[in-house]
This record gives C-alpha cells, sequence and structure tokens, in this order.
C-alpha cells in the first residue's frame, strides 16, 4: 500500500473506501450516504479526488492484499493497522470513526469485515463506541460491564475477521 502524509485528506479517504469495500460490496445506501453527509468535502476533498483515491486503494489491493481461492481479496490486521496509524489526531480519529460508522451502518447490517474494521479502529485509536454520539450508531451505551473498547475482538466462530474488500 502506498502511504499518505500523516492526517492528510488522502489517508482519511482510503479509510472511507476501506469502509465502502469492508463487506465486499459498495452498497447503494453507502454512495447516498456518502452524497447526503458531504463527506468528501468533510474530507477536505472534491469527488474527483476521491475517485482518484479510491482508484489508487483498488490498484494497491490488487498489488497487496491476500487473494483467496474465491478471488476474494482481503487485507490482513497489519496492513489495516498501518493504514489507520495513518490517522494520529484525535479529532480527525473522532471525524473519520463517525464517517466508517455512518458508512457500515447505512444498509444496516454488520458484516464481520465491518465489525472486524471498527473494533481495530476503536483499538488502534483508544476509543469506545459510548463516546460517539453524533454518529448515526443507537445512542445507548452497553453497560459498563460489557463496552466495546480498546481490546475488543470480534468473533462468530472464535476465528478471527479481516477486512474483505472485494
Amino acid at each position: 500500500m502506498r502511504k499518505y502524509t500523516n492526517n492528510s485528506p488522502e489517508a482519511g479517504a482510503r479509510l472511507v473506501a476501506l469502509a465502502l469495500m469492508a463487506d465486499g460490496a459498495i452498497d447503494r445506501s453507502e454512495i447516498l450516504l456518502l452524497e447526503r453527509q458531504n463527506v468528501m468535502a468533510r474530507l477536505g476533498l472534491d469527488n474527483e479526488q476521491f475517485d482518484a483515491i479510491y482508484y489508487e486503494y483498488c490498484t494497491d489491493m490488487l498489488a497487496s492484499a491476500q487473494r483467496h481461492a474465491s478471488g476474494r481479496l482481503e487485507l490482513d490486521k497489519l496492513a489495516i493497522k498501518a493504514l489507520l496509524d495513518e490517522i494520529s489526531d484525535p479529532v480527525l480519529q473522532k471525524k473519520i470513526l463517525r464517517i466508517l460508522l455512518d458508512i457500515v451502518h447505512a444498509d444496516h447490517r454488520l458484516t464481520a469485515g465491518e465489525a472486524s474494521l471498527i473494533a481495530l479502529a476503536l483499538e488502534r485509536w483508544d476509543m469506545n463506541l459510548c463516546g460517539m454520539t453524533d454518529s448515526s450508531v443507537p445512542r445507548h451505551c452497553l453497560s459498563s460491564d460489557t463496552p466495546i473498547r480498546h481490546g475488543s475482538t470480534v468473533s462468530s466462530t472464535g476465528a478471527s475477521h479481516h477486512v474483505a474488500t472485494g
């Protein structure tokens, strides 16, 4: 994967691209959300710039992701952490996490890949969902003995999940 300048609009946009593809495909509801919430402008980009970053992301995926027998491409946890590490500013992390949460919530389904991405972002950025009150995520918090926060893992069968990318 290519490197972008830390905390740059390009680094943030690549995380948006990752979230869009976390379940293997871009859903129409996700595209509508990007438009309705003016996500590209909030990141400091126009649509053409985002399209170029998305294209670069797809090119990088073809070159560096694991390819499964099904043809699906997948980034491993270390690669995803490296992408998340390009956002180090806490205010920008919160802004991007809100966008990621809205994207994965757009189709009202949470896949293992989407959950894994959110869990890694929460862990890497040392955040928790209860602090995300401006997001489309339901505004209730889990009880204090069962929070989703730093160190949490996502598992359905005891195996770890990675973000699928198509």
